[in-house]
């Protein structure tokens, strides 16, 4: 089936209040947040996606794909199910190498040029971590960092998941900017619950999640995005004196100030 939109109607709240948002409508391309205190149901959201609700879960929401209830082979047939969902929890139970493990994946999907298509998922992956992958590493060698971004290209490029599900990838050291600027290229639905300011105000809108229920859509203007601009540079400087910590090197007032002034935040 070729996927052309996902849809959402909104069922209740953790108090059984109706949600105020009725529906929401994802289309091919788009880049969704979902933001929300802690505790307020953003995860639960995308378990909802992920389960392909049909009011059989506490939330009684409905998901619809192409304006109708998921098909059986999509819950029967792994390999046909659309979503790929990059959760926090990245244990393996078997360590093999790497490549081993894109390959066999590549292989259930029948790609034609597997060397190809490893290659181009690794270097997909270590353009969002720090350290480099070494394919020849066991899964289980890997940092908490490096898995997920291993599995969000192993889903962009192998799995070639027309919906893919990103919980709170922040929180694991992955490159945000770059992050965006990739996905971005691929016509996919994506879906991030996050707290980061920058991956909110870059998405093409954003679900605000409270008391476990969608209460308002939010979509990006213009001067969202001059602010996201902004917080992208104060990143940049984060992310430079987080490099200069994992190399051993010393920190000095000077050297923040010497970078603030080069944004002309100080003179």
């Amino acid at each position: 089936m070729q996927i052309q939109e996902l849809k959402i109607i909104g069922g209740v709240g953790k108090s059984g209040q109706p949600e105020t948002v009725p529906e929401i409508k994802l289309t091919m391309g788009e880049v969704i947040s979902i933001v929300g205190a802690t505790g307020s149901g953003k995860t639960t959201l995308i378990d909802d996606i992920a389960l392909f609700a049909q009011d059989n879960t506490p939330t009684r929401r409905r998901i619809l794909i192409n304006g109708s209830a998921a098909p059986e082979e999509y819950f029967n047939d792994p390999s046909r199910n659309p979503v790929a969902f990059i959760t926090q929890h990245t244990n393996f139970l078997s360590d093999l190498p790497v490549q081993e493990f894109l390959a066999i994946h590549a292989g259930i999907r029948r790609h034609d040029r597997i060397d190809t298509v490893l290659v181009e998922t690794i270097d997909f992956a270590n353009q969002l971590t720090g350290e480099p992958i070494d394919p020849r590493h066991g899964m289980t060698e890997l940092s908490g960092g490096q898995t997920r971004a291993l599995l969000i290209a192993d889903a962009v490029i192998i799995g070639n998941s027309p919906i893919i599900l990103l919980d709170e990838i922040e929180n694991a050291g992955i490159h945000r900017t770059k992050a965006l600027e990739l996905l971005k290229k691929y016509e996919k639905i994506f879906v991030f619950v996050t707290h980061d300011p920058r991956i909110a105000l870059l998405s093409d809108y954003r679900v605000v999640m409270q008391n476990g229920a969608m209460t308002r859509i939010i979509r990006a203007q213009d001067q969202e995005r001059a602010v996201a601009e902004e917080i992208k540079k104060l990143d940049d400087i984060i992310l430079h004196f987080r490099k200069l910590i994992r190399d051993g090197e010393r920190l000095t007032e000077h050297m923040m100030n010497e970078k603030l002034s080069a944004l002309g935040y100080i003179n």
